[in-house]
This record gives structure tokens, sequence and C-alpha cells, in this order.
């Protein structure tokens, strides 16, 4: 109500700007969407520019391993199905993991548990962080950078060993490139009319 009680309270300057810009940025993501290599060519200059920076600056160590952190725990979502096939399994004891093998089974198509968009998203939102991180001081925290490199690898591959052996268990290849696509009967152009 606003101040005579007449009717609902006008939001104010401040709330109306701020209305604002969310409905932008969120117009500006609707429009981005559609352009999948452009959108992942901008976050490849954006990664680019921020190695530079940490390279030539000599520092920002830690922000640059919960980065790759943060981003290894992206991946592996982008690569897992939304439905995890493990925990069917344990809810159903009796069902085949993987695809359909008989004509009663149901098909499922692959689901990912992070969609592709959202996965660029977090990763270029991340390396902007990241970035933004590097203009202050106190975020230079000194450490031996090569122990963190090294724990990183230890960390990549065996998460990485163990969503492969995830994939090969349950039978799903979360890819699409390289797939074989099925083409239906050719259209003869022949138009019945009724």
């Amino acid at each position: 109500m606003d101040s005579d009680g007449i009717g609902p309270a006008q939001p104010n300057i401040i709330s109306r700007f701020f209305t604002a810009i969310s409905q932008r940025y969120q117009k500006f993501l609707d429009d981005t969407t559609p352009h999948l290599v452009p959108r992942w060519i901008v976050t490849l200059v954006f990664a680019i520019a921020y190695a530079v920076r940490v390279f030539l600056l000599q520092g920002w160590y830690i922000i640059t391993y919960a980065l790759g952190i943060y981003i290894l725990n992206l991946f592996i979502a982008f690569l897992s199905p939304r439905i995890d096939p493990a925990m069917e399994d344990l809810d159903d004891d009796d069902a085949s993991p993987g695809l359909p093998t008989k004509a009663d089974e149901e098909f499922r198509p692959f689901i990912r548990r992070l969609p592709e968009f959202k996965f660029w998203y977090g990763v270029t939102r991340g390396i902007v962080i990241a970035m933004t991180c590097t203009f202050f001081e106190f975020f230079n925290i000194p450490v031996f950078w090569p122990i963190l490199v090294m724990y990183f690898i230890i960390l990549f591959v065996l998460t990485m060993k163990r969503q492969i052996k995830h994939m090969i268990k349950y039978r799903y290849i979360p890819l699409t490139f390289g797939k074989k696509r099925y083409k239906g009967k050719d259209d003869a152009g022949n138009v019945v009319k009724s």
C-alpha cells in the first residue's frame, strides 16, 4: 500500500533501476543462447586473457587453482546424466543398465545434469570473477604453485577415471559429435491433396 493506503506501493527508483538492468542482462543471455561457437570463442578469449594476466603478474595461484576446481566440477556435471543409473540400480535390482536391449524396455535419451548453456555460463562467470580477483592484492596469497598444479592434475585424473568408468559401466556417451544419425525415408515429393 502507498502512504495514503489507497493502492499498491510503487517501486522506488532503485528497485526499478535494478529490475531494468536484470531484464536487459537476461535478454542478452537469451539472445546469445543459439550462438554456441561465438559464445565459446569469447570464453576462450577471456581464459587466455586471464592466463596471460596471471603469468605476467606471477601471482594469484590460489585463485587459479580454485577456478580450475570449479571448472572441473562443472565439467563433471556436464558429462553426467540427470538421472544417475547407479541410483536406479539400487531402486530396481532386475533392471539392466544402459540402453534398452529388448522391445519392452523404455528408451531414455541422454539428458545432462548440467546443460551446455549453463556449463558455458558457469565457466565464463568463473573466469570473469577470477579475473576480477586479480585486481585485488589481498587475494594474492603466496604459495608454492607446483604443488597446486600437481595436486590439480592428480585430482583431474582420478575424477575423470571414475567418470569414464561410470560411463562405460552404464553405456552412455555424453558427447554428441561422432554419433550415428539415423535418417528416415526420402521424401518423393508427391503431395496428396484431399
